[in-house]
């Protein structure tokens, strides 16, 4: 019985501890969230093209190199934003009409069975949406007003961001080799083997989660685009970045699909919108995520959720978008701890 109560009281100390130390992170990711934010899409960007530097360091010069990959992806994702911006543009004029007949149905079809709601009703929700619209003016502009700053905030973000990755693909190297001098010698070979173990696990689900998302965005977009649906380049962009938060972002991305295709299309269309919902689910959670994700991140289902719904109540979406990252990191730290203590205990 003592030897049990032992086992338990050295478990629970552990997992206290472990628990403050996430909570801990996430409370920092909240109260910084914008250097954290910048941090962390500076290490996605290396992570993504440290490989194509190192490709092109082989014929030229290293500064040269990461500026030629930083400044080619920078512009296919310039090019790819203003072709979406040039389709938007593009279809505007007949999706303003569209989505006016798309609202005429909708409303005939609450009126038929088996809504049956009174015509009357939905004129006078209409007629409250415009009101409130009308009489909370000053708050929508000022709301608006205050989205610019919030533009201002993600653009430093991201220059920021940018700034970090040049110097981590350039010589990041070097510098986790400097941050491991400064450590005590007793500490350092511990130290070494934790970042191989955790950047090897980052870079593996960053390729993957890319590679999901991308696989998503296809999908989707060739399924919208059969469907007639409108604005199918944009929904299929918003599929992709949804997918980087595990679970929850594509079910989201897709009802916001299925809405366009209930206003523009009408109910037939938008079931068939919620019926690929649940297709590309499935592909995902059995297909996708066990063929890419399963060599750099073995975490239960159960994990990935509660790490999802923690991080999004710790730190907003940045703690939903970093919470399953960090986990797989911390795992696959202890993993290799475990692997180096059981080695040397091997040879001794």
């Amino acid at each position: 019985m003592n030897a049990a109560l032992q086992t338990a009281a050295a478990y629970s100390w552990r997992i206290l501890v472990v628990g403050a130390v996430v909570y801990g992170v996430f409370s920092a990711l909240g109260r910084f969230h914008e250097v954290a934010s910048a941090v962390f899409l500076g290490l996605v960007v290396t992570a993504m093209l440290l490989p194509v530097a190192n490709l092109l360091a082989r014929l030229l010069p290293r500064p040269l190199a990461v500026a030629v990959a930083l400044i080619g992806s920078i512009v296919l994702v310039l090019g790819v934003l203003s072709l979406i911006g040039g389709v938007v543009a593009g279809e505007r004029a007949g999706l303003e009409q569209e989505f006016g007949d798309g609202l005429a149905r909708i409303e005939r079809w609450l009126e038929a069975p088996p809504f049956r709601m009174d015509p009357k009703a939905l004129e006078d929700l209409r007629g409250r949406i415009g009101e409130y619209l009308s009489s909370h003016r000053s708050t929508l502009i000022s709301t608006a007003l205050s989205g610019v700053g919030r533009l201002v905030e993600v653009v430093t973000v991201f220059v920021l961001a940018l700034f970090c990755s040049v110097f981590f693909i350039h010589s990041g190297d070097r510098q986790w080799a400097w941050f491991c001098k400064q450590l005590p010698e007793t500490a350092r070979d511990r130290v070494t083997i934790v970042g191989r173990a955790a950047w090897g696990t980052f870079t593996g689900y960053t390729h993957g989660i890319v590679l999901v998302a991308a696989t998503n965005a296809v999908l989707v977009g060739l399924a919208l685009f059969a469907l007639g649906v409108p604005l199918a380049l944009p929904l299929a962009l918003l599929e992709f970045f949804a997918a980087f938060i595990p679970l929850i972002g594509s079910p989201i991305a897709l009802a916001i699909a299925a809405v366009v295709a209930l206003a523009s299309k009408g109910p037939v269309v938008a079931a068939v919108v919620i019926a690929l919902i649940v297709v590309i689910g499935q592909i995902e959670g059995h297909l996708l995520h066990p063929l890419v994700m399963s060599w750099a991140v073995r975490l239960h289902p159960v994990v990935v959720a509660l790490a999802v719904i923690g991080g999004a109540i710790a730190a907003g979406v940045l703690g939903a978008v970093v919470a399953v990252p960090l986990v797989s990191v911390l795992w696959s730290a202890h993993q290799a701890l475990r692997r180096a203590r059981a080695s040397t205990q091997t040879k001794d």
